[in-house]
This record gives C-alpha cells, structure tokens and sequence, in this order.
C-alpha cells in the first residue's frame, strides 16, 4: 500500500513550548555585558569590567579563600558522592543556625532546609508563603532574579519606593504599600535584601531598622506576613549594619522571619551552590510545619543538594582552627572591598555624583535619568557598567583599586552626555 502524502507546513513548524515560555531571553543581561568585556579585553583593549557580582583580586583573578578549598579536598569521596539528606544534613543545617545568629536565642527557635544558594533559598520562600497569582513585596531597587524567580513561579513582585526626598530609607511608602497589598491579597512575603543591598549598596541604620521591625510587627497583626532577609552581602557591611536580628525579635511577636543564606560571597565559593534557607517562628508547632513544608519543597524541586559542599562547610563551621583560618582569609578580601568603597566615595564625592549612603558591600548605584545612555558611552571608553531603570550599578566587587578613579571619571563622562 502506498503511504498517503503529506503537504509541508507553509509556516515554520510550531514550538512545543507552553505561551509563558516561548518568548525568554536567553541569557540574563548582566552576563551578556561581562561576555562582550571579555571579549573586547581579549582583543587587547584596556577594560574596566563592572558587572559581575564576584569578588576579584586586584590583579583581575577571582578571589579565593584557601580553607573553603582545603574543606572540600578532605571531605571523603564516597561520603561526598554520597546522597545528602532531603533538607541537609543536620551538621550542616546546626551550624547554619549558628552561624546566622552567632549564639543568640533566636538559634533556638530556628529550623532550617539546605538549598543551591541563596536562589534556592528565594525559592523556597516564594512558593511556600505565597499563592499563585499573589506578589513579593520588595524595594523599587532590587536584584533583578526576583522578577525571574517569581514568574517561574508564577508569582508577581510589587515594590515601594526605596528612598526619600531626604536619601534616606522611606519608611512611610514602605508602610502604605505593605497595608495596600494584604488588603488586596491577604498576606505577606516581604524580601529585604540588607545589609550591602544589590543593587545601591545600602544598608539600614538603627533608626531605619527599628521602624521597619514596628511596621512588620503591626500588619503581623492584620494577616499571615513573612519577612524574609536576604542575607547575601552582609558579611562584607560595617558592624554597625549586621544588627539586624535584634530588631527580629520584634517582627517575630506576630511574624514568620526567614533568612536566606549562602556561601556564595562570605566563602568566596560561587559555584558550589551551597545555601540555605532559615525559618524563625516562636510557636514550635508552627516550626515543624515550617521544617514539613520546606522538606517537601526540597523534595519537588532539585531534591537534595550538593553533599560535598554541604559537608566541607559543615567542617569548616564546626572546626575552631579552619573557622579561624576562614575568618583571617574572610578579612583580608573584606578589606579588598573596603578600600575600593573607600577610594569610590573620595572620587565620586570629589565629581559629584548622586547615589545612595555607600558603607561596604559589592556594588553601588549611581542615579541617572537615562541609564542606557550613560552605560553606552561609558562601553566607548572601556567601562562596563550596568544599566536599570533610574540608576547605573557599579560592581566594585570585580573593579580593581587602581580603576577606580578611571571608573567614576567614565561616569562622569557619561552622565555630562545626558544633560
């Protein structure tokens, strides 16, 4: 029998791809920039990279510290080949705990779950304190995957104005839009990422942290409210900023507190994807729903994690002589940092430029009422920065001490461009 013949489509063949994803892009933009850097510093052209958020030695190498490498060559192969335990392993999961909150009651009152980074731990949070349809509120300044992270997970992600007419943290729009959101969804999921927030660089003082924790405090009162602290950059602030769970215990009188915690930047470890997500609640009921709940996220997601790096942290939280060692290591990269804050904020001051209070952290944000514009003319001198709406971001993290005056006076070019 002959086989009957078929016509060719006239139009190219349709994607099997659901609507929502057909259309993405297909690599996220600030890693579009670093490539075009590169490849215009492998030509032989003098660049400023700008972008990336990795912490880079001066001489242009990633920083690393040698205790995170010597824990993770002793952890024994078929331990570390080995499956982890659907949350982590309780070693790890402790000295998370501990590590967070350094001995503090709140230690107690504290479950944990294991996730690839600090992304997973966003993760986590998303989908198990918020319905589907229902936003995260977050700062009108923020780390662009928390758009991404929510519409995968089809959420949505509503924000407040950051700043005030004076610079400072606005409390009052903070607060007016937190009381309009559980009116329109009936509860909360608040992502603050301090101290060293991505992208501005700022950080909470007292003052702003203590009105923060009575406003959370308060609609704790109204509807279920979740206040998560992305905890990303902080070990990289001044002492003053890293306060932040004292004023915990204030939220924590009506609300759930969550941190997301990584040893992407304190441990200099990006590809490890070790991370993990902490849940506070005063109810030790609520805590094990919490454990349940996060147990069973884990397991329908990525399943378990990275075992190896689980158990080299673990060892290297646990173990009083490599915890040193890490902590000598630790602060020589977090001075790196502070000298290039330091030589920033003489040059910016000395060209005038607007940003954001700037005490420590990877990046900073300059203001700018045509962002394109300016990271354009600024890739014409060699400078890669990154473009948002409203603002420039500088990654000092991976700009040498020696660029920087170089740096802010492309800035300054390309701002003068935009009058």
């Amino acid at each position: 029998m002959t086989p009957p013949t078929t016509t060719p489509l006239s139009t190219p063949f349709p994607t099997s791809l659901i609507p929502a994803a057909a259309n993405r892009p297909a690599d996220d933009p600030i890693f579009v920039l670093n490539g075009e850097a590169r490849r215009r510093a492998a030509l032989g052209e003098s660049i400023v990279n700008a972008t990336l958020g990795a912490l880079m030695e001066d001489d242009g190498s990633l920083a690393v510290m040698p205790s995170v490498v010597e824990a993770i060559q002793r952890v024994p192969p078929k331990k570390g080949a080995s499956y982890a335990p659907i949350l982590g392993d309780a070693q790890f999961l402790k000295a998370v705990i501990h590590d967070v909150f350094d001995g503090h009651a709140l230690a107690g009152k504290s479950v944990a779950a294991a996730t690839p980074g600090g992304t997973g731990a966003l993760y986590h949070a998303v989908t198990c304190f918020l319905e589907a349809g229902q936003a995260l509120y977050t700062t009108s300044w923020y780390w662009s995957p928390y758009q991404t992270i929510a519409t995968h997970a089809q959420r949505e992600v509503k924000t407040f104005s950051m700043f005030g007419a004076d610079g400072r943290f606005d409390l009052a729009a903070f607060e007016s839009g937190l009381t309009d959101l559980i009116a329109r969804q009936g509860r909360a999921l608040i992502v603050f990422n301090f101290p060293c927030h991505n992208p501005t660089g700022y950080s909470l003082d007292e003052k702003e942290w203590a009105g923060v924790a009575e406003i959370v405090r308060k609609a704790g009162e109204t509807a279920p409210v979740t206040f998560l602290i992305d905890l990303a950059y902080a070990r990289f602030a001044p002492k003053q900023a890293q306060n932040w769970w004292a004023h915990a215990q204030r939220m924590l009188e009506t609300t759930t507190v969550l941190v997301a915690w990584t040893v992407s930047k304190a441990f200099a470890q990006y590809g490890a994807r070790v991370g993990a997500l902490v849940a506070v609640h005063n109810d030790p009921a609520e805590r094990q729903r919490l454990q349940n709940a996060l147990a069973y996220s884990c397991r329908g997601t990525w399943s378990n994690c990275n075992h190896v790096g689980l158990l080299a942290i673990s060892e290297l939280l646990d173990d009083p002589a490599m915890k040193s060692k890490a902590d000598v290591e630790r602060a020589r990269l977090i001075q790196l940092l502070d000298d290039r804050v330091t030589v920033f904020n003489r040059e910016a001051a000395r060209e005038r430029l607007r940003y954001p209070r700037y005490e420590g952290g990877f990046f900073v944000s300059v203001f700018t009422n045509d962002a394109e514009k300016v990271a354009a003319a600024m890739r014409e001198e060699g400078v890669f920065v990154v473009p948002m709406k409203g603002a420039v971001r500088v990654a000092l993290a991976s700009t040498p001490v020696r660029d920087i005056p170089r740096l802010v006076k492309a800035l300054k070019n390309g701002l003068n461009r935009t009058v």
